[in-house]
This record gives structure tokens, C-alpha cells and sequence, in this order.
């Protein structure tokens, strides 16, 4: 049964146009997230990282009307852009590009609260700020104005994220402290999204960040970035670090192999309380994901030995009972 369901659904780019024919002729105004339900088509095959290959790139394929759109070398690298968007789980996030990719003009960055311009600045800086379309250090106002000379590229932006917003697994849990940091807990973010969270930067791009750990400085909060099933993505045996979850509030965790108890950075993590700063987690299953849940807040509760310290901490929000399992499952 599970072999002729799987024969069943579009698997190249051609099926999938023949697929959204099928539909149309039986629900005109079928849209993106009834399309996907009535054929079984994930996402990733609708938004599939190539150019040309988006929801309406699907429609003009299958003979349907086409927006119009900007440049098209620019619209081909929009396109691929799209693609990274696809692990988007927080719903005022979604709500918000979504109000943002309907208006005619770009919002007025000075106009917007911090979280917000943050907010804006996460999707930006992935759909811009790693291409080669605006210089990295551009203002976001820069990237802001690409994006709206290409109507196409918002529209397809909407649909994604509408399809998206039908598609969240878990209930948001608002982050409070620090104030101004617009992330939910259990959702996912990729890295350069949680730089412009926190305000790391003030231009378009965020910082290059390739390490597992970063502090936050502008927020005082240590980022610690967990890949749990370390047996692929060139892992090192120097920094295959030992990081899964005790139990559902208690995550064991090892930090860079040169940081000792006593150097400041370690001293950081144990008093991280008492010195008013921030400890964040962030975990993923393996490198083959792009965007890491985040955990949320946690607390020093121990540690054992040094360079690297094999740290305890405590979560402020309880692991969902699905995350839980699969983190346990992939280090099992």
C-alpha cells in the first residue's frame, strides 16, 4: 500500500505540472496549500531551490496566468533563496511577512519596533544578504527594495508562507528575556536568521558564524548550536561533542575542547545567573537540516572535568514529547 501511495505522487517537475493541471480543472481556485493536500506534494518539491522552480513558476509551467517580475538574473537567485525558507514554523513570523509581502511598498524600517525590524531582518538577510545581489554591508533598506522589484517573488513569498502557517506542529512559547529577541521556543531558525535576532550587525548580512557557540554580546546571551548525530557533515574527533538531551528538561552539553573551568568563558557558564547573562540552546538532529530548534532558556545546574566542561543545564520550557523523542532517538 505504502509502494503504490509513494508511485502515486509527482515525483519530477513535469508530474507535478500535469499534477496542478489535474487540480485546476477540478477546483479553479485551487491554492497552494490545497494543491499540496490534494496530491501529496511536499514544499520542498514545489520550492525546490532552482530557478524557476516556485508555486508560480509551477503555474506559468501548467499555462496559468504569471506576474509580472523585476530583472531576471535577480529573479533566478530570488528564487533559489525561497527554498531556504522552507523550516519557517513561528506564527506571528509567517503573519508578519505575509502582511509585509502584501503591500505595494517596502515597510519604513524607523517606523517599526525593534523586535520587528529584527523580525524583518531575519527574512531579508536569508532571501539577500548571502547572495551576490547587494553588497553584504549594505543597509536593509538595500535589500528591502530588491525584494519589491519583483512582485512575483512576493507573491510567491506569501503563498509559502500561508502553506507554511497551515503547517505548524508546535504552540508558541514567546521568549521574554532578554526583551526585544523575536524568537519562539520549538520553532526552528537557521543561523543567520538567530544572528539578526539577537541585533548581531547592523547591516543587511549578519556575521559569518561557523562555530557551535557564539556570545551575543549587544544581548549577553550565549548561542549554543547542537548537532545531535554527529556520524556525518566532516565532523572532527575533536569536535564531535557530545550533546544530547538527559531528559526532557535536561540537555548534557560539551563545550569548544579548549575552554577550561576557570577561564572566563567558563566562569561565564557557571555564574551565568548571578552575572546577569543569558544561556540559549539550539539543537538539530544532523547537518542534513538547515535550521535548528530552539530550545529556549536554560540554567547551569553541573559540570564534570574541563577542555571540554561536560555541562548540565536545566530548560525553562519542557521538551514536546516529539522533539524529546527524536532528539533521544538520534543518539541512540
Amino acid at each position: 500500500m505504502l509502494r503504490s501511495i509513494r508511485e502515486g505522487v509527482a515525483r519530477t517537475w513535469k508530474q507535478r505540472v500535469d499534477a496542478l493541471v489535474r487540480v485546476r480543472s477540478e477546483r479553479s481556485d485551487a491554492d497552494l496549500s490545497a494543491f499540496l493536500d490534494e496530491t501529496g506534494i511536499s514544499l520542498a518539491e514545489v520550492f525546490t531551490g532552482e530557478a524557476g522552480r516556485t508555486w508560480f513558476g509551477l503555474q506559468r509551467a501548467a499555462g496559468q496566468p504569471f506576474p509580472e517580475d523585476g530583472p531576471p538574473a535577480e529573479a533566478a537567485t530570488l528564487d533559489k533563496a525561497l527554498g531556504r525558507l522552507l523550516h519557517l514554523d513561528d506564527p506571528r513570523r509567517l503573519a508578519c511577512i505575509i502582511a509585509w509581502a502584501s503591500a505595494p511598498t517596502p515597510p519604513e524600517v524607523s517606523s517599526l519596533t525593534r523586535p520587528e525590524r529584527r523580525l524583518l531582518r531575519m527574512v531579508v538577510t536569508s532571501l539577500v544578504g548571502s547572495t551576490s545581489l547587494v553588497p553584504r554591508d549594505a543597509p536593509l533598506a538595500a535589500g528591502l527594495a530588491l525584494l519589491w522589484r519583483h512582485p512575483r517573488v512576493l507573491a510567491d513569498l506569501r503563498a509559502l508562507c500561508a502553506a507554511l502557517r497551515e503547517r505548524v506542529t508546535h504552540l508558541p512559547i514567546e521568549l521574554t528575556t532578554p526583551p526585544d529577541v523575536p524568537l519562539v521556543i520549538h520553532a526552528r531558525y537557521a543561523r543567520d536568521e538567530i544572528l539578526a535576532a539577537y541585533g548581531e550587525g547592523d547591516a543587511l548580512a549578519v556575521p559569518e558564524w561557523r562555530e557551535g557557540v557564539r556570545f551575543m554580546r549587544c544581548a549577553q546571551v550565549d548561542a549554543f548550536l547542537l548537532t545531535l548525530d554527529k556520524t556525518g557533515g566532516g565532523f572532527s574527533p575533536t569536535t564531535r561533542y557530545n550533546d544530547y538531551a538527559i531528559s526532557p528538561t535536561l540537555i548534557h552539553w560539551e563545550s569548544q575542547s579548549v575552554t577550561r573551568a576557570a577561564s572566563p568563558t567558563g566562569q561565564r557558564y557557571q555564574h551565568h545567573v548571578a552575572r546577569g547573562s543569558h544561556v540559549h540552546l539550539f539543537a538539530r538532529l544532523s547537518t542534513d537540516e538547515r535550521a535548528f530548534y530552539f530550545l529556549g532558556p536554560a540554567t547551569y545546574v553541573s559540570h564534570d572535568g574541563e577542555t571540554p566542561m561536560k555541562i548540565t543545564w536545566r530548560l525553562a520550557h519542557t521538551l514536546s514529547g516529539d522533539l524529546f523523542a527524536s532528539f533521544a532517538a538520534a543518539v541512540a
